[in-house]
């Protein structure tokens, strides 16, 4: 743990300084509760996590449009819109098309 601590000047007067660094105080303040048994580590000395992601799953930055999968439902779908096999649900066509002729 760390050891931040107050200095005193002493051409102060023995009471409490005027301007308390909250940030020290803080510190100090958590390394008392893992002292004492309150908090079992000071959340401020824990380092970020840095595991690698599962097997599987897309990193958060690649774009999905650049996938095979996707391209290759976007080229279906552009093909049923073309051959009328595709509409929009709406009041006047509230249910999807039957494919009878895909089985």
């Amino acid at each position: 743990m760390s050891e931040p601590q107050f200095n005193r000047d002493r051409r102060e007067h023995g009471g409490a300084p005027q301007r308390l660094d909250d940030d020290k105080l803080a510190e100090i303040t958590e390394d008392e509760r893992v002292d004492a048994g309150l908090d079992d580590f000071n959340p401020d000395e824990v380092p970020a996590a840095t595991d690698p992601l599962p097997a599987g799953v897309p990193n958060p930055d690649t774009d999905i449009r650049q996938s095979t999968e996707w391209q290759e439902e976007r080229a279906e779908l552009r093909r049923q819109e073309e051959n009328g096999e595709f509409r929009d649900v709406g009041p006047n066509n509230p249910f999807p098309p039957t494919r009878y002729e895909d089985n």
